[in-house]
């Protein structure tokens, strides 16, 4: 049984951290409040006296050094977002619970599973709401991608960006990978079964590049290439299901469908190599070949392909989130990205970081690089 529905028309709100993520949050939360949206953007807390003095100047809001100052202040508050470093989400969030606030916690939503288990267990003794924020959920292509699920067996994710100084509490598994990871996680819906990956650092002690390979119990197989030292920013996914190719492109925020259609299938099987047609007559078709040929032909349909495009209607994932959080916070309703879902993927991305220790191991490459979660 939830907690009853906020009967406030306004939700107050309250942005702790005001780094690199935190800064964006409070951007949303003021446009969502000068728009109507029954929001209202009261404090922040920062600890950087610097970040502080220009957020409180920039959002006219009182801005605190401490969660205990935030709290002791009375605000009367509803919720608010959690975007300090990794390595505090529990401590802070642990304490915002117990208060009896509603949070969206920043992904990862914490360093461990038993910190992860801990945030779930307040929250589901306080009835709170507890939103990883797995922002790439809310990705316009995502949403109009996921009701159009079929049986995807075999996924490609490429998300590579130039270095930067964010972020290097974590390597780019918690870093960028595990934006990806949720999303075949909830779009395979099956347990995984194995993983192997191979990760080195290059500019930071811990890994910045990194190549994961999961099986899961139905089948399915995921690739996934994560790197934040590269010369260009990529956000992809690529999947396959029995008949269909599906291409995803985040940054622009739209999908192509390639599918093979039952009239043409044989004409467009016949023009293929005999090996390959054979291949997939027998269904053991290689799905990256088949990405390959379905790619190549993306300059005019073949035989028996058809090449959609389905409408997406555009928007700012982060907007999209946070009016999803703050409807979960009206409505009691469990948020679009559950804490579950977050401790699930938290999970995957940990056995991928125990997984390229022992390549390093093996590898005898653990004395170039730190893999400390």
């Amino acid at each position: 049984m939830g907690a009853p529905a906020v009967s406030e028309s306004t939700l107050r709100i309250a942005v702790v951290g005001t780094g690199a993520f935190g800064r964006n949050h409070l951007r949303v939360y003021r446009e969502l409040e000068t728009a109507g949206q029954g929001v209202a953007l009261v404090a922040a807390v920062e600890p950087n006296p610097v970040r502080a003095a220009d957020t409180a100047a920039k959002y006219a809001i009182p801005v605190f050094a401490t969660v205990d100052e935030l709290l002791s202040a009375d605000l009367h508050l509803n919720a608010a977002t959690v975007a300090v470093p990794t390595v505090h989400h529990q401590e802070v969030a642990s304490v915002l619970l117990d208060a009896g606030l509603d949070l969206l916690v920043e992904k990862p939503l914490a360093t461990s599973l038993a910190e992860a288990d801990d945030l779930i267990d307040r929250a589901g003794k306080g009835r709170r709401i507890l939103q990883p924020g797995h922002l790439e959920r809310f990705n316009p292509a995502i949403l109009t991608a996921q009701p159009r699920l079929h049986r995807p067996m075999f996924f490609e994710s490429h998300r590579l960006s130039v270095f930067t100084p964010r972020s290097l509490d974590v390597d780019v598994v918690l870093d960028l990978m595990i934006h990806d990871l949720d999303i075949v996680l909830t779009f395979a819906n099956s347990p995984v079964r194995e993983v192997r990956a191979v990760g080195l650092p290059i500019l930071s002690p811990k890994v910045d590049i990194a190549n994961v390979r999961v099986e899961f119990e139905n089948g399915c197989v995921a690739n996934f290439t994560a790197s934040r030292v590269s010369t260009e920013r990529v956000r992809k996914l690529r999947y396959f299901e029995p008949r269909q190719y599906v291409s995803i492109d985040y940054a622009r925020q739209d999908l192509l469908v390639i599918r093979l259609d039952a009239e043409g299938a044989a004409d467009a099987i016949a023009s293929l190599p005999p090996e390959i047609a054979a291949a997939i007559a027998a269904g053991k078709a290689d799905p990256a070949l088949l990405a390959k040929l379905a790619a190549a032909g993306t300059g005019g349909p073949a035989p028996g392909l058809s090449f959609v495009k389905p409408p997406v209607t555009l928007g700012e994932p982060l907007r999209l989130e946070l009016l999803s959080f703050l409807e979960s916070v009206r409505t009691r309703r469990e948020p679009h990205v559950t804490a579950r879902q977050g401790r699930n993927a938290l999970a995957l991305a940990l056995e991928i970081q125990a997984t390229m220790a022992a390549h390093a191991q093996r590898a005898g490459l653990e004395s170039f690089f730190n893999l400390d979660k």
